[in-house]
């Protein structure tokens, strides 16, 4: 970094609310989403007062390790953040660099992918079910989907996999089938996504898409737990019934090592480890094999909103991602246009790092 390469002053770990625009409801596997969930991020200030910024998850590191170094000690433009020990501030260093640089963080991975990054609407879950003593029924789904609509989104992943643990597995299934169809009914022209967080098994799933086969669903998620053999089953059945459906797999506890031959050999067709727990860094250096395999990427950005700006600078800067989790909300302090699609599409500039302002002392709350 030559004459440009700053020193840490300071690391400042802080809250900041983050809200849902409604109360999010349950999948396959876990209850209620709530209402929206703390953002934990970290400010990393350095010694000529130039300041990066973002989220980090699971408990901090250790801030000494940082304060004092000199930026190239801890991150490095074309690879990322240097030892894993400092993985923590994956989001921080990043912003930070691209401060350093003036230039924004889908620069800096190599500017391979489009500034105009599709987004998908991922709230929508089985509020129908809810409340437990009077459920509002499908109706509520697709009033969810038109007020989403209404902040600029334009595709919908629906959760699915309700006789996994809510409802009896016949009635469930039913159901799933059921939205499905409404939503697709609702909305002739979007791309339908379905999760099913594991919520099936191989004969439960074709089945259901049997039963939703002319939805022409853009892709699976997660449909059962990860079995090769299955789902190469899988990719077989939708190569006969419906080829442009891809298979995403790789959000819930993955193993890389495991999945990257099944993607290989065609039976993933998207990855999906998180932005966060996964990290920027380890998508940097994964990304080029995946390519060069035929496989795409599309981080997982759920739970909060800045992640999908994570996730987008990571689509326009390392390419090979055709839509990304968009997550429905507000960050106090945040402006919210930084955060929302535009007739489905988020728009990156060049503001440098991830062109997101910190926020001002009044929503910044100190952690310890």
């Amino acid at each position: 970094m030559g004459t440009s390469d700053p020193r840490i002053r300071s690391v400042r770990l802080a809250r900041l609310d983050t809200r849902y625009p409604r109360t999010v409801g349950r999948n396959a596997r876990l209850g209620s989403h709530g209402d929206g969930p703390d953002s934990h991020v970290a400010v990393l200030v350095t010694d000529d007062g130039r300041t990066g910024w973002g989220l980090f998850e699971g408990p901090p590191g250790d801030v000494g390790r940082v304060e004092g170094r000199q930026l190239s000690e801890l991150i490095d433009a074309g690879t990322g953040v240097l030892d894993d020990a400092d993985r923590w501030l994956d989001i921080a260093l990043h912003d930070l660099l691209g401060v350093v640089f003036d230039a924004p963080v889908h620069a800096l991975l190599g500017g391979h992918g489009s500034v105009d990054v599709p987004l998908y609407d991922g709230a929508i879950y089985f509020d129908d079910l809810d409340p437990q003593d009077a459920p509002r029924g499908i109706e509520v789904l697709l009033q969810e989907c038109r007020a989403d609509a209404a902040l600029g989104y334009r595709d919908f992943k629906l959760k699915i996999g309700r006789g996994n643990r809510w409802l009896p597995r016949d009635l469930g299934d039913v159901r799933d089938i059921e939205v499905t169809r409404a939503v697709r009914a609702a909305f002739p022209d979007a791309r339908i996504l379905v999760d099913a967080n594991d919520g099936y098994d191989l004969d439960g799933f074709v089945t259901y898409l049997e039963a939703v086969a002319d939805v022409g669903l853009f892709w699976v998620e997660e449909p059962f737990l990860d079995d090769a053999g299955d789902l190469a089953a899988l990719r077989a059945w939708l190569d006969a019934k419906s080829p442009e459906t891809r298979i995403a797999e790789g959000e819930t506890s993955p193993d890389v090592g495991a999945l990257l031959p099944v993607a290989a050999a065609g039976s993933i067709d998207v990855l999906l480890m998180d932005v966060m727990s996964y990290g920027l860094t380890a998508w940097r250096r994964l990304m080029p094999d995946l390519a060069a395999a035929g496989v795409q990427g599309s981080p997982h950005a759920w739970g909060r909103p800045l992640k999908t700006r994570y996730a987008a600078h990571l689509a326009a800067g390392l390419g090979n991602v055709e839509v990304v989790e968009g997550v429905p909300g507000d960050v106090a302090g945040v402006d919210p246009r930084l955060l929302r699609p535009v007739d489905g599409v988020l728009r990156l500039d060049g503001a440098p790092g991830f062109g997101v302002p910190l926020p001002d002392e009044a929503h910044l709350r100190q952690i310890g």
